[in-house]
């Protein structure tokens, strides 16, 4: 059962796709106090949620912001990344959901100023509140009615899910030719390399160096040959430029955000002065998506769209008050406090709230104009959306990649998110595990962080455990940045054993896309605590470094510096797989309880819970030479255990046709039956009697 309530007069952010009537009458459970929804919490009961965001699965314990922030630096003292995803579910003996479609800055106070109080404060009061309670009480039951609520998650093509190696210092052609021979003479799987900014004429979006890239559509074309396919960034900041066609048009049209006199706000990113397409105007956002045809023109089919909370490194205005101030501080004696407003007035041009308060978006549609800071948190989302929706006319039959860094619930429609500017430092690895459930639940299947991190040098055994996290989440990318160690995989003494665990993402992909799909198409979760499998297990709830991948495996990644092994928690019987690479699995039953298990640094350990299975394909150079007709099997049978696998060419729209789904029955004494329109042969890798 879904409870809308709307209080004032909400801005339509078209989150949710359902027509919910309104309720009358008070918003159960919670009540009002000091322009917040206040609820007792029941002592101990988790709290789930929150999508992109910092600490544990369970959200207790701390004060979180949705407020789309660029800020790299996640530390446990931060409170806001890159999306603003804005449902929680609230645990204990009467368990719901409540989602909050509010695209402004909004805050959870979890227990963080009184231990079993929840406290969700909007800056106003246009808002529309959703509750969300099923019969049999499960969670799961509750984040598929939530699902159903905003819509289907987005389905990349198939090639997405392969290996992508990124960073930003790919300075022109000669380097990417360079990644991409190195990578073959290691005989380590790829199938994307990413183009970072480096590859625009001056940093303006849609276009591309000829001095860099001379021939783009010859390097996408040549690239292809070797299955691996160009993907490029796409910022959210127009570049002021007389003659650069983008600038022009957006001028010409209007379709640029505004100052509150009506002139076209200006701010900085990469190329310095820039203008901001106003995402929320339909016709701006056409506009904006339809340039991404020359691009695809040249034989690209993925983007990542960046810097689209928006980030501002300074905004024009700001920038002129700042140099007026710091100039007449000149020849004063710069004691503490004048000190600190000196360095101050420095550090705060970037992202500064005042400079998001003072431009305006048109809608459109009958509304009237808006402040941007009133509906920050959209921006993003609509950017991808234009993609999105430009897409759909471009290539109306074709799935092209698309993800970004900022993003609102709805956006999780038309693309998958990054997690943004990480670190190379093991709390972001076990950041980016914890993460993993929390965006299922707001219906972001399509995620990764940057692996091995994004900022600061990273070490060989870090590069080594992130990856071994890294081949089970959906965008699979090796990301870091300008000055930075280079971290391609083949820098390192051990190259050989980091390809062979990156070839172990080929022979998972049979189980990893199925259950993609079918998480997508059925509103299901991809990733899940183990609280949600387990409920009536108080110690699996405790479990947070330990997640489920669909529905046969339980993910135990190590996350620390120089450890051998580590200590995990099983909620019933399982299957222990060891493996170092596609031809090395050593399997063995453990039984429920408490087990310290040796993992050597090249090898990794995944279990297979119990009644269930996991099928595996050959190792591949790419996606593209995967072969999904001859599979291997690795099987925990009860008395038998039963797989529905979810295979399609990868390409293709027609998601819902019966012929890609298949059976695979095996029972306790190796017996296989295969059921399927494609043809098949099976056998059995491994099973535990």
């Amino acid at each position: 059962m879904i409870r809308k309530y709307t209080f004032g007069n909400p801005f339509p952010t078209e989150a949710v796709v359902k027509e919910i009537p309104a309720s009358q009458g008070t918003l159960p459970c919670f009540s009002m106090k000091d322009g917040s929804l206040v609820l007792t919490m029941e002592k101990d009961a988790p709290v789930y949620g929150l999508g992109e965001q910092v600490r544990g699965i369970n959200k207790r314990g701390w004060l979180y912001t949705s407020n789309c922030t660029d800020d790299p630096h996640h530390l446990e003292t931060t409170h806001s990344l890159y999306g603003a995803h804005n449902f929680l579910l609230i645990g204990g003996s009467e368990p719901f959901g409540i989602f909050i479609d509010y695209p402004g800055r909004l805050t959870f106070d979890i227990g963080y100023t009184q231990k079993d109080t929840l406290r969700i404060t909007p800056e106003d009061w246009d808002l529309d509140i959703y509750v969300i309670q099923e019969e049999d009480g499960l969670l799961p039951s509750i984040v598929r009615s939530f699902r159903q609520l905003i819509g289907r998650s987005y389905i990349p093509p198939k090639w997405a899910f392969g290996y992508g190696q990124s960073r930003w210092g790919y300075k022109n052609e000669a380097d990417v030719r360079e990644v991409a021979a190195k990578y073959k003479e290691a005989g380590i799987p790829l199938d994307a390399i990413y183009l970072d900014i480096d590859y625009m004429e001056r940093y303006e979006d849609f276009t591309v160096s000829e001095e860099k890239f001379p021939d783009l559509p010859a390097l996408a074309a040549d690239m292809k040959k070797e299955g691996i396919h160009l993907v490029p960034i796409i910022d959210a900041g127009v570049k002021i430029e007389d003659g650069y066609s983008v600038y022009e048009e957006g001028k010409a049209a209007g379709y640029f955000c505004k100052e509150e006199d009506g002139t076209d706000f200006v701010g900085a990113v990469w190329p310095g002065r820039a203008h901001f397409p106003d995402m929320l105007n339909p016709a701006a956002r056409r506009w904006f998506g339809l340039k991404y045809k020359f691009l695809l023109d040249q034989g690209i089919d993925g983007f990542w769209n960046d810097m689209n909370e928006p980030a501002i490194f300074y905004s024009e205005k700001r920038l002129n008050k700042v140099f007026d101030e710091v100039a007449s501080m000149k020849g004063q004696n710069l004691d503490l406090d004048k000190n600190d407003h000196l360095l101050g007035l420095v550090n705060t041009l970037a992202n500064n709230p005042e400079d998001y308060r003072s431009f305006y978006h048109q809608p459109g549609g009958g509304l009237p104009r808006v402040r941007h800071d009133k509906v920050h948190n959209l921006y993003g989302y609509n950017m991808t959306r234009a993609a999105g929706e430009a897409f759909e006319e471009l290539e109306p039959d074709k799935r092209i990649l698309m993800f970004s860094r900022s993003s609102y619930i709805g956006m999780h429609r038309y693309g998958g998110i990054w997690q943004g500017d990480n670190l190379s430092w093991w709390s972001h690895l076990l950041m980016n595990v914890k993460m993993m459930p929390s965006l299922s639940m707001c219906g972001f299947l399509y995620t990764g962080a940057d692996l091995a991190g994004f900022g600061a040098d990273t070490t060989e055994d870090l590069v080594m455990r992130w990856l071994q996290f890294g081949i089970f989440t959906p965008l699979m990318r090796n990301h870091s940045a300008m000055g930075t160690r280079e971290q391609e995989a083949y820098r390192f003494s051990n190259a050989k054993a980091l390809g062979q665990i990156i070839g172990l993402r080929y022979c998972l992909l049979p189980y990893l896309y199925s259950e993609y799909m079918k998480a997508a198409l059925n509103d299901d979760m991809l990733f899940q605590p183990l609280s949600f499998a387990y409920p009536d297990d108080a110690l699996a709830a405790q479990v947070e470094d330990q997640i489920l991948l669909g529905e046969s495996l339980m993910l135990a990644p190590v996350y620390q510096q120089n450890a051998t092994g580590r200590y995990v928690y099983l909620p019933e019987d399982m299957l222990c797989v060891t493996t170092s690479g596609p031809e090395d699995f050593r399997c063995q039953k453990m039984t429920a309880g408490h087990h310290y298990v040796p993992v050597a640094e090249e090898e990794l350990i995944f279990f297979v819970r119990k009644g269930h299975l996991l099928p595996l394909a050959e190792a591949a150079k790419n996606v593209e030479e995967l072969d999904a007709s001859h599979l291997h099997v690795i099987a925990y049978p009860a008395d038998t255990c039963c797989y529905t696998l979810y295979d399609d060419d990868g390409y293709g729209k027609d998601y819902e046709d019966p012929s890609h789904l298949s059976a695979i029955d095996v029972t306790a004494d190796g017996g296989v039956r295969y059921e399927g329109s494609q043809e098949r042969t099976i056998d059995i890798c491994f099973i535990c009697s």
